[in-house]
């Protein structure tokens, strides 16, 4: 039995394909360049001045530490002085009190040289700031030659004596100058330790009477708590601790109604809320005085004590009913 075997034609061969390139991804940091509206020379150009740049920068940093550009700027300063840029006048206003010469040797002090442009305004402002009269200060150049300075004074309210040394001082205790006793300024007086802290708080208190503030010769601050008054007819005033102005103002209410002053009494003391204790020289018992300014011989009854006023002054001071309040002074 035979086989008959059928052969195909011959096997198709495929058409060769076309080489294929791979195209190469591009990365992320490609991509964002690709973005920028820059070409590749422009960019190229960018990235070699950054790096002038950053050389440059640092060039100048070790320049700073070396002094170099200092020294540029010295020289072109003491040129400019050479060609008329130098200091030849200073012109000062504003001045009341203060000496000319002082704020002059202030401004000028430390200064290298006359060269304008070497004046530090900021530094020449910050040393006139820095002494008790002045309250501002502006400074500036005009050129070619004159610097400009006007200053502002504190106002002085008062004269503050602590340890026998009498200073002048401003409404916020600022001490300005030093006073000379035989030229006392027309101002009021403030006795004692932390007095001068205290001035604010003593201005309020003679705003809340005005009709005694002229009458008023020295205020002596007790035990950094209170106040003592003295007056110009010699009588002194004993205000408490809390509520000094509503007492004083009390007090003139009784001086204007009865003219307690000058009639002969030689201390008042309002330390009690509820009365006014009177002494007069020579006295050995107070008297609280009623509203209407007259002695009660038998309502402040007490034997007069010495107490120390925190001055180093002994003051003789009847007890209004209150060993304690009477020790106070």
């Amino acid at each position: 039995m035979s086989r008959t075997i059928r052969r195909g034609g011959p096997p198709q061969r495929r058409a060769p394909v076309a080489n294929r390139r791979r195209v190469a991804k591009q990365s992320f940091g490609d991509r964002m360049i690709a973005k920028l509206p820059l070409s590749e020379d422009g960019l190229r150009r960018v990235v070699t001045w950054t790096v002038l740049g950053g050389v440059g920068a640092a060039a100048l940093f070790v320049a700073s530490l070396l002094g170099v550009p200092q020294a540029i700027g010295v020289g072109i300063a003491e040129a400019g002085a050479r060609a008329g840029l130098r200091i030849e006048q200073v012109d000062i206003t504003g001045l009341k009190r203060m000496d000319r010469e002082t704020v002059y040797a202030i401004a000028l002090e430390d200064q290298p040289s006359r060269a304008m442009l070497r004046v530090d305004l900021a530094r020449v402002r910050e040393r006139l700031l820095a002494y008790g009269w002045i309250a501002d200060a502006y400074v500036a150049r005009r050129l070619p030659d004159r610097l400009l300075i006007h200053i502002t004074e504190r106002e002085p309210a008062a004269v503050w004596q602590d340890n026998g040394q009498l200073t002048l001082i401003d409404a916020e205790g600022r001490l300005l100058a030093p006073v000379d006793a035989a030229h006392m300024p027309n101002l009021p007086l403030v006795i004692g330790p932390g007095a001068d802290r205290q001035e604010a708080g003593y201005q309020a208190l003679l705003a809340a009477a005005p009709a005694l503030k002229p009458r008023i010769r020295a205020a002596t601050w007790i035990g950094n708590r209170r106040w003592d008054l003295t007056f110009d007819s010699g009588e002194t005033l004993a205000l408490p601790q809390d509520n000094a102005a509503q007492a004083l103002v009390k007090f003139a209410q009784l001086d204007g109604a009865r003219s307690l002053l000058g009639k002969g009494w030689l201390r008042f003391d309002m330390r009690d809320p509820a009365k006014l204790v009177a002494r007069r020289p020579g006295q050995d018992r107070a008297s609280a005085l009623a509203d209407d300014g007259r002695a009660d011989e038998g309502a402040g009854g007490g034997a007069g004590t010495t107490g120390d006023d925190g001055t180093g002054n002994k003051t003789s001071e009847a007890r209004a009913g209150d060993a304690a309040r009477g020790q106070e002074a």
